[in-house]
């Protein structure tokens, strides 16, 4: 899903988890909980998407996870896990994005930016281990800032602190809210679904040539 630009594009910007990394707490938890309803009850009652969101405003793992463990003191090990064992959540690269993005870096056409929200320990460890993210001109990270995407003062810190023009910066995420956010700022978005989705609507925009 995408909503249209009034001009030409000369910037995009990326999400990383869900976008560019296969990012899900499932992956670790099956390996931890043998069950999948209880493991799901668990997500979904223990360690939520909302309490996570304290450790993308930069709060370290040390005080959520030990926070949520005092109150929950017979889940404690698997808790201290998410923190602990936070890669495990990765499965790796969406390499037909990534492959999208390398087309993107090489043609030249367009800026390249990435604003995600994650934690202040695990995306240098992440930009270690994957060289794709350090190919952009610029990131904007959640916890570098102390704001979340769907806020909309995270997408002004990087429209700002790159010279970017809203209706000429798309913005790609998997989030609706997100798109949501990045749309009343009059930024044309893009609604991740897929690789090859994407790869449609960046033609459309005329950010990537149409295949041959």
């Amino acid at each position: 899903m995408t909503a249209a630009s009034n001009g030409a594009i000369d910037a995009v910007i990326f999400d990383i988890g869900g976008v560019l990394l296969d990012w899900d707490p499932r992956y670790l938890y099956r390996r931890l909980i043998d069950d999948e309803a209880e493991m799901e009850r668990f997500l979904r009652h223990v360690c939520t998407m909302e309490w996570h969101e304290a450790n993308d405003l930069g709060v370290p793992f040390e005080v959520t996870c030990a926070q949520l463990a005092a109150e929950h003191p017979d889940r404690a090990e698997l808790i201290w896990a998410w923190g602990r064992r936070s890669e495990e959540m990765v499965r790796g690269p969406i390499d037909g994005t990534v492959a999208i993005l390398r087309e993107l870096k090489d043609d030249g056409k367009v800026r390249l930016f990435a604003l995600t929200n994650m934690e202040a320990t695990t995306y240098p460890l992440r930009r270690d281990r994957y060289d794709f993210l350090r190919w952009f001109d610029g990131t904007v990270v959640s916890s570098s800032e102390g704001v979340i995407k769907p806020d909309e003062r995270i997408f002004r810190v990087l429209l700002e602190r790159y010279g970017l023009t809203a209706a000429s910066t798309l913005m790609v995420d998997d989030n609706p809210r997100n798109v949501a956010a990045a749309a009343e700022l009059g930024m044309p978005t893009v609604l991740f679904e897929s690789p090859d989705g994407l790869r449609r609507t960046l033609e459309e925009h005329g950010v990537l040539d149409p295949a041959i």
